[in-house]
């Protein structure tokens, strides 16, 4: 049970600087995609044969692509973990563990035996330090949303919403760097023998950074008032699946294109544009890489457009215009020249970009307060975990239609048409309301 919002007397000033608290925010989202992104990257040149050896070449691919799936199917248990954490704990306090857990992990993996040196002991410890990442991310995202929205003034909130996005293109790109430097730098054989170590021990140092960012910053005012009026959930989890599960539903609809368009252009159409359009794996890299530094402008600019329309309009725009475009895009995208691809990356990562940079916002707004952290985390956990499967669900498509042109398409715009009806229903449904002073009260049930 909860009580009513607190006065205006109650509710703790924020100390800590807005910005600050962005960057914060921001710079723990760009390790967790860096630390992710780099296992991607990796996992099938190196770890199937590293770590999985005796089950072959094409056994030792699966096996390691398995392992990137474990950390999409482990997310929602560790929403719902840090979800608790976090409404009961506090987000700042919340999002120290989850961002030391990555990074922890992550740097221990560049230490593993091989299969060569200690058998099959470096695999299962492998899978184990996967899994810690699967749960640290499920409790990183919703955290650092509201780390930067409970720090913001109402009117900016949707602009500072978007701050924390800008961690999936910057991870992203920092990953691509560091692998297209090492390939360049070392031969297969060293890159093999002990040059694979280094990415993953560069999460080390970004850990302190991050680590210290974080600890320079106060607890939300938010949440703050909460545990002042003593509002706090017994089982938050519990109480928004009590109290709010059509707009959990909302939720996690909203956030299939933002992840999945991802996890199709940056996965998929990569293996697809080398094995049956024949583009050079460098060239997709480099076509990626030119659309996250692209994400860098424009997910500030939409954020600054939500403040201005409103997040559930940003959300519902570009997941229109990703309908819209998405088979021109594919077609275009037969004719396999870099100068297409290129632009595809760019029209095809733009309009789905928009949908993300205004999903904390549109979240941010449908939720209570005091389990705000649980629903945000868990809505966009299970989002992640389904589009985790999208890679695979297409190329049973492909396999299925002899590959044709249009065979993408389907799924992108399936994820399109399923974002759009959720953030027209975001738009028409009322949010918590906020008061000058930052006062947040229920909102309606739905």
């Amino acid at each position: 049970m909860t009580t009513e919002a607190p006065s205006p007397a109650s509710l703790p000033p924020a100390s800590s600087p807005v910005r600050r608290v962005a960057w914060a925010s921001m710079i723990g989202t760009s390790l967790e995609s860096f630390d992710f992104y780099v296992f991607a990257y990796f996992s099938a040149y190196f770890i199937g044969p590293l770590f999985f050896d005796p089950l072959g070449q094409f056994g030792g691919t699966l096996a390691a692509f398995a392992t990137i799936g474990v950390a999409f199917v482990v997310r929602p248990l560790g929403a719902v973990i840090f979800g608790h954490m976090g409404d009961r704990l506090g987000r700042r306090a919340t999002l120290l563990w989850t961002i030391g857990i990555m990074g922890v992990a992550t740097g221990l993996i560049g230490l593993l035996p091989t299969y060569a040196q200690a058998g099959w002991l470096g695999a299962v410890l492998l899978v184990l330090l996967r899994v810690a990442q699967g749960l640290s991310l499920g409790g990183e995202w919703g955290g650092s949303i509201l780390l930067a929205t409970e720090h913001s003034s109402p009117v900016k909130r949707a602009f500072y919403a978007a701050v924390p996005q800008l961690g999936s293109p910057v991870g992203s790109i920092l990953s691509a760097v560091v692998f297209i430097v090492m390939t360049l730098a070392l031969p297969a054989e060293e890159l093999a023998a002990w040059g694979w170590r280094i990415p993953f021990l560069l999460a080390i140092p970004l850990l302190a950074v991050s680590l210290y960012l974080r600890l320079t910053i106060d607890e939300t005012p938010v949440f703050k008032a909460v545990v002042a009026e003593q509002r706090r959930d017994r089982v938050p989890f519990a109480t928004m699946f009590r109290a709010q599960p059509t707009a959990l539903v909302i939720a996690f609809g909203a956030a299939l294109l933002g992840i999945g368009s991802y996890s199709l252009m940056n996965t998929y159409t990569i293996n697809y544009g080398v094995g049956t359009l024949g583009f050079s794996f460098q060239d997709l890299l480099v076509a990626t890489t030119i659309g996250g530094l692209l994400q860098l402008i424009t997910i500030p600019l939409f954020g600054w457009w939500a403040t201005r329309i409103g997040s559930a309009r940003v959300v519902a725009y570009g997941a229109l215009g990703t309908l819209l475009i998405t088979f021109p895009m594919y077609w275009l995208l037969q004719f396999s020249s870099f100068p297409v691809l290129v632009g595809t990356m760019i029209v095809g990562g733009i309009l789905p970009t928009m949908s993300w940079a205004a999903l904390g916002g549109l979240m941010n707004d449908l939720f209570a307060d005091h389990y705000r952290y649980s629903a945000l985390s868990v809505a966009y956990a299970v989002a992640a975990a389904v589009s985790g499967f999208i890679p695979l669900v297409t190329a049973l498509i492909g396999e299925a239609t002899a590959y044709v042109w249009w065979h993408p398409g389907v799924v992108l715009a399936l994820l399109s048409a399923i974002t759009l009806a959720a953030a027209w229903a975001a738009a028409r449904m009322r949010p918590a309301p906020i008061s000058e002073d930052g006062r947040e009260v229920e909102p309606a049930r739905v």
